[in-house]
């Protein structure tokens, strides 16, 4: 079977809704084992319970990724239930959109702490234990926004931009290992985050994709389940874009 992750040992943060949920379903129809993260219990302990329905194995973590402490906590809890690490998805993230002339300092903060620190925060934590197994990827969702910024998101385009360069910086470092660390980095994806948007803000956004609509969740978990997989073990240090096209060049 092409792009197997059959029995992989896979983290994916922000997995209890969107594009996190999507990553950590289509994982598990594959095969994979998956350790599900995210703030909201409730919304994880779905996750995981949708993903035993398949057949597969899946056990929900509620975890703060911004905190270093209960990611490390979380990471040890991980590694003693699954016996290892050899996948990790970084997708947890948040927005905290406003012009810049009226955010203040918190919102700036809190996009930050989740979005990049919270990558650096499981990549740190998870990293030796990947240093340990024959096999190791860490796919990082940035965004299309981390390279061309946009308005009313100088947080946001600040946090996936760091994540970008932290992506690059870490494949450099352990590639030697045998380590991939790659980057996606969306465009406009249907998500409950992009549904909250108002009409006019979605049909702006849609005049910008030459495809003419939104991507799915789906479709960043197919092209995340690629980077995962075997086949992709020569791609290292990339930023891929799946936008429809909204970003060129």
């Amino acid at each position: 079977m092409l792009f197997s992750v059959k029995n992989r040992k896979v983290i994916v943060t922000g997995a209890g809704s969107g594009i996190g949920k999507a990553i950590a379903k289509v994982f598990a129809e594959a095969g994979a084992l998956i350790a599900v993260c995210d703030i909201n219990e409730d919304a994880v302990q779905i996750t995981a319970k949708e993903i035993e329905a398949i057949g597969s194995k899946a056990v929900a973590y509620k975890v703060d990724v911004g905190d270093y402490k209960e990611v490390s906590q979380t990471v040890e809890k991980i590694v003693s239930d699954f016996d290892g690490i050899e996948i990790l998805v970084n997708n947890a993230g948040i927005t905290r959109d406003m012009l810049l002339l009226r955010m203040n300092e918190k919102d700036f903060d809190d996009v930050i702490r989740i979005n990049l620190k919270g990558t650096f925060n499981f990549t740190r934590c998870a990293l030796k234990y990947l240093l340990k197994a024959d096999f190791g990827r860490i796919i990082n969702i940035a965004s299309v926004i981390g390279e061309m910024g946009n308005v009313g998101q100088a947080n946001y385009a600040a946090a996936k931009a760091g994540i970008i360069g932290f992506t690059k910086a870490v494949a450099r470092e352990v590639a030697s290992r045998k380590i991939t660390v790659n980057a996606i980095a969306p465009g406009f994806i249907k998500t409950p985050m992009t549904d909250k948007l108002p009409e006019e803000i979605k049909s702006q956004y849609l005049k910008q994709i030459p495809l003419g609509r939104e991507g799915l969740p789906e479709e960043v978990a197919y092209l995340c389940l690629f980077l995962a997989s075997e086949e992709a073990g020569y791609i290292t240090g990339q930023v891929i874009r799946l936008d429809g096209g909204m970003l060129m060049g």
